[in-house]
């Protein structure tokens, strides 16, 4: 994952209501949920909600798709999984103490 891609997305994440969002999407599973359950699930506004889901949307962490007459919001998983792997893949990189920590032992 570029730098770019990954601060992207955790500036993003870094709004409170978009957290919450995320959160609610990604405890609902595959299936997501429906625009109108999440609205009600969280309370907020339909025009609130609207403009932080494009914005999760926009950096690849919501998906949407419509099934009949019902928008359906889906957490990203392999986007997430991205995330998480770029943020711990240099973990104590530069630390020798770690290193010899996490060798095994002889």
């Amino acid at each position: 994952m570029k730098l770019v891609d990954a601060s992207a997305r955790l500036e993003a994440l870094g709004n409170p209501t978009r957290l919450k969002i995320y959160r609610a999407l990604v405890r609902a599973g595959r299936a997501g949920l429906p625009v109108g359950r999440l609205q009600e699930k969280l309370k907020i506004p339909a025009s609130t909600l609207s403009h932080h889901v494009k914005g999760l949307v926009a950096v690849g962490l919501v998906s949407q798709s419509r099934e009949a007459t019902t928008l359906l919001c889906r957490a990203e998983y392999a986007t997430m999984q991205g995330l998480v792997d770029f943020l711990v893949a240099e973990c104590c990189a530069d630390e020798n103490e770690c290193k010899e920590a996490a060798r095994p032992a002889a």
